[in-house]
């Protein structure tokens, strides 16, 4: 990635060029004046996150938050169908050693825990699906807005996982027991229930998510920098950042286990998975 989609994108103005930014091939990448937004750019694949969606954000961010001129940053999906499928089951099925699983998740946890430490406020335009990763970067985020088509879910449990961000931060999100319905059965939620969950601060018809985004982000940015800042670091205060070891050491252990190999190659085969409980 070293500039924006082609031609102008929907939203408040015609979009910048970013030829400085890190190269990101899961990214484009657009300022709207003192807005930067970001696309999770794999269609095809419902934006599904790969090992190198983690570093690649994490460098954007850290790449916009050095820049005066940037003042918050939105994330989105390319096309309409998802914001984010989550996690590349078919790239998870490669993760042949403890070793291997153990830092994809810390690599996993470390970028949303980025997100949340971002000093710039950051903003998710959930245009779709959000599932599994997506739904747990949506949780990252400071502020959600949604299309009315849009749900979220972490059905990681039906590959005999469980989203190790998500359970961290869910329950104080959606409340402990709709986040058990979310980890434990799977279930989804839509973009209306999200709302009046707290998760997500306003619904819209999809045509007008991303403008919306980008004029958050500019009422945003006309704050003083210090002041939304410093207010993002006080709100984030309560957040347990020791839980985050935790995380990954579970979501690990079930990587290891015979559930979870039959439950990616069940995915991966188009089959209902045999659990075995071990």
């Amino acid at each position: 990635m070293t500039g924006p989609a082609a031609g102008p994108a929907a939203g408040n103005g015609s979009a910048a060029p970013t030829p400085d930014l890190p190269p990101a091939d899961h990214f484009e990448a657009e300022l709207h004046g003192p807005v930067a937004l970001l696309r999770i750019n794999r269609p095809a694949k419902a934006n599904a996150m790969t090992a190198a969606f983690w570093p690649q954000l994490r460098a954007l961010l850290d790449a916009l938050a050095a820049r005066d001129t940037v003042r918050a940053v939105v994330i989105t999906g390319a096309g309409d169908r998802a914001f984010s499928a989550g996690g590349d089951i078919v790239a998870f099925a490669d993760l042949d050693s403890s070793t291997a699983r153990r830092r994809f998740v810390d690599d996993c946890l470390r970028t949303f825990t980025a997100v949340e430490e971002c000093r710039l406020p950051v903003i998710a335009a959930v245009n779709g699906l959000a599932l599994g990763g997506g739904c747990e970067l949506a949780l990252a985020c400071d502020i959600v807005l949604a299309a009315e088509h849009a749900s979220f879910g972490m059905p990681e449990s039906a590959v005999g996982l469980v989203p190790g961000f998500g359970v961290l931060r869910a329950a104080a999100v959606v409340g402990r027991h709709t986040a058990k319905l979310m980890v434990l059965a799977g279930d989804r939620i839509s973009a209306q229930r999200a709302y009046e969950l707290g998760m997500v601060q306003q619904v819209l018809p999809a045509g007008d998510l991303i403008p919306a985004a980008l004029a958050l982000g500019e009422r945003i940015a006309a704050k003083a920098p210090l002041a939304v800042e410093v207010g993002k670091r006080i709100v984030n205060r309560g957040v347990d950042r020791g839980e985050s070891g935790y995380g990954v050491e579970a979501v690990a252990m079930l990587y290891a286990t015979r559930d979870a190999d039959e439950g990616i190659a069940a995915f991966t085969q188009r089959r209902e998975p045999r659990f075995e409980g071990r």
